[in-house]
């Protein structure tokens, strides 16, 4: 439901009779129910858990520790399993008790979470009965403070740089290029590039050797017994086949008024370690991109002027 599918599916709903208003209503409370459930009980349990992963990194930075110990456990918390720049920008927060530090990025991911309904416009209906859909994951993300927060922020705004920074905070996000791929975008494409280099050039500057180890991670030793509802759990071989045509259908349709959410949809399920908070970030593929013509140039249109108009 991307582009003008939403204003479409917006300007319908308030037009559509009462009965069919009313249902959607209902699958509205429905999932915010589950998503309130959610919060309160992980708010109970663990929260702010995934914290302790950023927290920890950014200490050992401090410390002058390897990133990656060899030796760590990933099914402890505290496991850090991202690209180094996280750790990197938690260093500053790192220095202090760990409930001020945590407090101060739940803020930051809580404005994220604004951040991104405001850029999917909080006017729309289309925005609420996405988050109502969403709201199980969402709540869980919010609760234990992961940075797949940030990362549904990031693509909503959906710009080369912000997606480069997604994927320096967890790696799959750059998968979203094949919507620039297919639309032989190479300008977006090269800037998306452009960006990733300059990111692994400060990671490399700041912490040289954890840009090193952190390719080393990069295998199924990261998994952790976790629930994971990745096919890569069944077969890593069928998990390959699905992923592989997840990123056809995904190029096939960029060039749709749907090329954005696939997109989205390909970075979120083609993880081999997909956890269900990460389902959150599929509120992202109703950022609206009906500005862009299939050549990924600005579309003229209310407000927007016509190339070499001024």
């Amino acid at each position: 439901m991307n582009g003008s599918l939403r204003a479409r599916f917006d300007s319908q709903l308030w037009a559509a009779p009462r009965r069919t208003r009313v249902l959607w209503a209902a699958i509205a409370v429905v999932g915010v129910l589950a998503g309130l459930d959610t919060l309160i009980l992980h708010l109970s349990l663990d929260p702010l858990a995934d914290v302790h992963a950023y927290y920890d990194a950014g200490t050992r930075l401090n410390a002058g520790a390897p990133l990656y110990p060899p030796t760590a456990d990933p099914n402890a918390p505290e496991f850090y399993r991202y690209p180094p720049l996280l750790a990197i920008l938690f260093r500053p927060l790192a220095v202090l008790p760990f409930p001020v530090a945590a407090a101060a990025w739940e803020a930051l991911v809580l404005a994220a979470f604004f951040l991104t309904l405001r850029g999917l416009g909080v006017g729309r209906p289309s925005t609420w009965i996405g988050l109502s859909l969403l709201a199980f994951p969402t709540a869980w993300a919010l609760a234990i403070g992961q940075a797949q927060v940030p990362v549904t922020c990031l693509l909503v705004i959906g710009s080369p740089a912000a997606v480069a920074l997604a994927t320096n905070l967890k790696v799959l996000p750059l998968l979203v290029g094949v919507y620039w791929l297919g639309r032989r975008d190479a300008r977006s494409l090269g800037r998306l590039a452009a960006w990733l280099l300059a990111l692994a050039a400060v990671q490399l500057v700041l912490e040289p050797s954890g840009s090193l180890a952190f390719l080393g991670t990069l295998n199924s030793s990261q998994m952790g017994d976790v629930r994971n509802l990745s096919p890569y759990t069944a077969s890593p071989d069928l998990w390959a086949v699905l992923a592989a045509s997840g990123a056809a259908i995904a190029l096939a349709l960029s060039r749709s008024r749907v090329g954005w959410a696939a997109a989205v949809a390909l970075s979120v399920f083609a993880a081999p370690r997909l956890l269900a908070y990460s389902f959150a970030t599929l509120l992202a593929g109703l950022s609206d991109r009906s500005d862009e013509s299939p050549s990924g140039l600005a579309m003229p249109g209310p407000g927007r002027p016509h190339e070499g108009e001024p």
